[in-house]
């Protein structure tokens, strides 16, 4: 019934879409299996893309040639790139999106690509053969080969679902929880725990009154996430901001009794930074208000995505709280919020490229691996999907630095660091994040990704002209300059100290009060210059410019530390033979068997006087 593939790749999220999309995309045959098919890509939280990181993170697959920015685009019913008001390497661009067009562009774009087919089951286990994958059993017992599996299970792993002291099994609410897959890793050696994570209700946007709350809208400008020629968004649908007050806290609170986080019933972790609404009333005591957002699910539905108020409380506690909200005193839930709790494996299990350490040819991706988030599950997907093809063709595997990509970040904390709780990308997570702006995700990544067959010629050239248009502005920037009486007046104008002496454009741009336009009203003939060149090019040569010292230190610091991330260890080396290693530093080797000096530096238990006895017996 089914020929042998060169990839399968377990569930249909966001993790399984990109992970199926890349290895089809680079030649690969691949069996995409799923629960059902209706469901595929599915928003399962929040109808939104991007943020604070996770917005650098769909701009870095799009440039490796991933699908989650392009999606993003032809989909999002609003667009606002956070941060502004700070330095480049924290500008973040977020969506909101429709969820149920957002989920249908991606089965579209799947159905679309030649090497995909599909396959409505669930998976039971794995098959193994002399320590290496080779297919998955279904439900319907069916073997299915493959040289490559990869694993996206989502929440469905042991599901269970809780709505105060009710709880039933689910992977999401009306949706089967997956039974087997576990059970069977745990007797094949691997480490297994839970976590939990939760949802909020969503309630009729029609029974809302908006007068009572803040208007949120998108972006004047609004940009995208693609470095692609996507559409442009031309009309936006606005957010809305409420507060919760003392007596939406008093009502909750009558339900502490019955909630599954404070009983007990609930033992895994859920995520730190996106707490319940009960737990951030109870952590949080001396706040008399919590911050709401109601975010819509789509341009024509009515439903309201109520961020700020995840809850497990029972259903008559969360419709009686939720009905003391400022515009919120005659809504009607369409259903409840609820907390599931999920099995995951630890992620120091790995390899860097998402690959098992102990069988070969199985990787994990997204929420298996405790990390929460769509985009964090995404680009593990495009990673595990990237070197399962590499893997099912005997190449040479694909493995982004923490130096290149917050990818690399995210990928190197689950591997060396683990996780306890729902793991979320930051970006403080990042040393390098003056090099890793959301910008500049194309000039860093679009290269790789054309080197290994996933972004195709287009892109490449697009990015080529980028960078030789970015040049050309700093060029004549340099070139031209200006004297005082030609600029002062306008510098008194716009707030900034006047010059003295003839000076070049560059030096101007340097200060922090002085933006591009501001150049072009300086100097006509520089702005006639300008306009023979895009705006993404324009604004990089200023980036380059204001902070050019920061983005020189910081590559100093890569170079420093790439002698140690170049510093191969032999997969097998033995660290019993080396006597001067510290008995935890060594357990920790033993376990996460690193492949570089650079990784074993960031294992934590891993000292730096362990790695000054590795450099030594290296023999470096």
């Amino acid at each position: 019934m089914f020929s042998k593939y060169d990839v399968i790749v377990v569930g249909a999220g966001h993790a399984g879409c990109e992970a199926a999309a890349a290895a089809a995309n680079m030649g690969s045959k691949v069996l995409l299996v799923t629960m059902n098919m209706q469901t595929i890509a599915q928003m399962s939280c929040n109808p939104a893309m991007g943020g604070v990181a996770k917005g650098q993170i769909v701009r870095e697959i799009d440039a490796l040639g991933g699908q989650s920015g392009i999606i993003s685009d032809k989909t999002m019913i609003q667009f606002r790139m956070l941060n502004r008001s700070k330095g480049p390497a924290m500008w973040s661009p977020r969506c909101q999106s429709d969820r149920m067009r957002f989920a249908e562009e991606w089965r579209l774009t799947l159905e679309q690509t030649p090497n995909v087919d599909f396959w409505q089951d669930t998976a039971r286990e794995v098959i193994v053969k002399d320590g290496r994958v080779i297919g998955i059993k279904t439900t319907l017992g069916l073997e299915i080969l493959g040289n490559s599996v990869v694993l996206t299970n989502g929440t469905f792993l042991n599901g269970l679902i809780h709505i105060g002291e009710k709880n039933f099994g689910g992977g999401r609410v009306g949706e089967r929880a997956a039974t087997g897959i576990t059970e069977q890793l745990i007797t094949l050696g691997f480490e297994s725990g839970r976590m939990k994570t939760g949802t909020p209700p969503r309630v009729d946007g029609r029974s809302l009154d908006y007068t009572r709350m803040e208007e949120q809208p998108g972006d004047e400008n609004p940009s995208q996430f693609s470095y692609t020629d996507t559409p442009k968004l031309t009309n936006q649908r606005c957010c809305w901001i409420t507060y919760t007050n003392e007596a939406v806290h008093a009502v909750l609170r009558t339900g502490f009794d019955r909630s599954p986080m404070f009983t007990g019933r609930i033992k895994g972790l859920g995520p730190r930074y996106c707490p319940s609404v009960e737990d951030k009333i109870n952590r949080f005591a001396d706040k008399d208000s919590h911050q709401i957002f109601v975010e819509p699910e789509g341009w024509n539905t009515v439903e309201m995505y109520i961020n700020g108020f995840s809850t497990s409380l029972p259903e008559d506690i969360q419709y009686k709280a939720i009905r003391l909200i400022p515009g919120f005193e005659n809504a009607k839930i369409f259903r409840p919020g609820y907390a599931i709790e999920y099995d995951y494996f630890p992620p120091t299990q790995l390899k860097l490229t998402l690959e098992t350490h102990l069988i070969k040819n199985l990787f994990f991706a997204g929420q298996i691996n405790g990390t929460t988030g769509y985009e964090e599950a995404a680009c593990q997907g495009l990673v595990a999907g990237i070197n399962a093809h590499q893997n099912a063709h005997e190449l040479d595997a694909f493995v982004l630095k923490r130096s290149e990509a917050y990818i690399g970040v995210l990928v190197d904390d689950l591997v060396n660091k683990g996780t306890e709780e729902p793991y979320r990308m930051f970006t403080s997570r990042a040393e390098y994040r003056t090099l890793l702006r959301q910008d500049n995700a194309d000039i860093r990544l679009t290269a790789l990704g054309h080197k290994i067959g996933l972004a195709n010629d287009a892109r490449l050239e697009r990015v080529q002209k980028k960078i030789a248009n970015t040049e050309a502005i700093l060029e004549e920037l340099r070139k031209v300059k200006v004297l005082p009486e030609e600029v002062n007046g306008l510098l008194s104008e716009i707030g900034t100290s006047t010059i003295r002496e003839k000076q070049p454009l560059f030096q101007l741009l340097k200060r922090p009060d002085i933006e591009i336009e501001d150049i072009k009203k300086l100097n006509p003939a520089f702005a006639e210059f300008l306009n023979r060149f895009d705006e993404e090019s324009a604004e990089q040569a200023m980036i380059k410019i204001k902070y050019e010292s920061y983005i020189e230190k910081e590559r100093l610091m890569v170079e420093k530390m790439s002698k140690l991330e170049d510093l191969e260890i032999i997969t097998n080396f033995d660290y019993d033979r080396v006597s001067a290693l510290s008995f935890e530093g060594r357990q920790k080797l033993k376990k996460l068997r690193p492949q570089t000096l650079g990784q074993a530096s960031r294992i934590s238990g891993v000292s730096p006087s362990d790695v000054s006895v590795l450099l030594i017996y290296l023999g470096r």
